[in-house]
């Protein structure tokens, strides 16, 4: 696609996830128009390429294409309807990109209320971390019309390694990044429990990081969260209460067809307690904190 038939595009949350992804479309040859609640970080951004907006409604009414990258549902609704929101200023054919933790009955009703205003709409969750997102090497979990897909034309692949199409219509998505989040959060929780066991059987932490790391009971949280425990660095990359609010959304999802999910609901009590204890801030390795008697590196 030549230059002058790309899309235009702005993203909205320049954040741990979206810096990166505004970052790969810079990097892939686009412009992107930013926006952030923190207007430094949109205009820092903005003096290595592309432009910030003051407002929503200037960034919906420059783009075919905008981007969300907001915490949670109420913020999309804000970025969406609220005063100054973008729905009222795009274009009809432009097309919405949704890529927060949501229940995916609330995403299925958003394609919905975007179609009475002749706006496309994609269900797309994103994985990977900061780190993935700024090198374009994330995952997005998409569903939506072909007519939404062909408007996005090669936006999505350029923030994302995998970009994975799981349906014609908007849900699909958000009920594969529940789940997503149901295995991230357990394995978070667990990674807490066996480091703390360790340090209060004695056993020198590195040593059990180097060990469990090179054996069958290792996973990815393991190995990325218990480094940040290790180093005794609690910087948020992905805060506490990020879990208490994804491990809510698995279980509300759960619940409304009576599925039982022992592993989510305790995961789901060890980040309530962490939050409740001071740590809803920290990075979400901090759910090692509320185990008793250790010492922690």
């Amino acid at each position: 696609m030549s230059k002058a038939s790309q899309p235009s595009v702005g993203l909205v949350g320049l954040g741990a996830m979206g810096l990166g992804m505004a970052q790969s479309l810079r990097r892939a040859g686009h412009a992107p128009h930013v926006f952030d609640l923190r207007r430094e970080v949109a205009q820092d951004f903005a003096r290595d390429g592309g432009q910030a907006c003051d407002t929503l409604a200037a960034l919906g009414a420059r783009c075919d294409v905008v981007i969300s990258v907001v915490v949670n549902a109420a913020q999309t609704e804000s970025v969406l309807f609220g005063e100054d929101g973008v729905a009222a200023h795009m274009r009809p054919g432009s097309l919405f990109v949704m890529c927060s933790t949501v229940d995916p009955n609330w995403s299925v009703a958003l394609e919905a209320r975007l179609e009475k205003l002749g706006i496309l709409y994609l269900d797309a969750p994103i994985s990977g971390g900061a780190a993935k997102a700024a090198s374009g090497q994330m995952t997005m979990m998409t569903a939506g019309t072909p007519a939404a897909y062909a408007r996005a034309g090669g936006l999505l692949d350029a923030m994302a390694a995998k970009v994975y199409r799981l349906g014609d219509k908007a849900g699909a998505g958000s009920k594969v990044k529940v789940i997503n989040q149901l295995l991230a959060g357990v394995h978070i929780a667990a990674a807490a429990e066996a480091m703390a066991l360790g340090l209060r059987e004695g056993v020198d932490p590195a040593a059990l990081y180097e060990v469990i790391t090179h054996s069958a009971g290792n996973s990815w949280m393991f190995e990325n969260r218990m480094a940040h425990v290790l180093a005794g660095d609690y910087t948020p990359l992905s805060a506490v209460d990020i879990f208490v609010k994804d491990l809510g959304l698995v279980l509300d999802v759960a619940r409304a067809s009576k599925f039982p999910l022992p592993l989510s609901s305790t995961a789901h009590q060890m980040f309530m307690q962490a939050s409740t204890a001071g740590f809803a801030r920290e990075d979400d390795s901090a759910v090692i904190k509320i185990f008793p008697g250790i010492t922690l590196p």
